[in-house]
């Protein structure tokens, strides 16, 4: 995974977005609430958000750390694309978009189709 293919395929969600934020951070939104950032410049990696009983075993991971600042939200940050297949990275991603969207209204989940 890169970050083109991060982009294309976290663009391809239902309704999500994209925005730098912090001068540097792409950020890709559904109704504005994030659930994955990576950098614009260095070694590409990326934040997402992890279901709880998963965090501990995917920090174990080498490549995989706790997200700064997000951590005790259970966010995780991948420091090296080669710790996550492709379809890891899409499935995580996916995963991440489902969990920030589960905590939108119900109207606009029934209109994501998740509920």
């Amino acid at each position: 995974m890169n970050i083109e293919q991060l982009r294309e395929f976290a663009l391809s969600l239902p309704q999500a977005t994209e925005d730098v934020k912090w001068g540097n951070d792409l950020c890709f939104c559904i109704y504005e609430k994030m659930f994955c950032v990576t950098g614009l410049s260095g070694n590409f990696g990326a934040s997402l958000k992890v279901k709880p009983d998963e965090f501990d075993e995917l920090v174990a991971k080498e490549g995989i750390v706790p997200a700064p600042y997000m951590a005790r939200n259970k966010w995780i940050y991948v420091k090296e694309a080669g710790a996550l297949s492709d379809e890891e990275w899409e499935h995580y991603v996916r995963q991440s978009y489902e969990l920030v969207a589960s905590k939108l209204t119900k109207k606009v989940q029934r209109e994501l189709g998740l509920i």
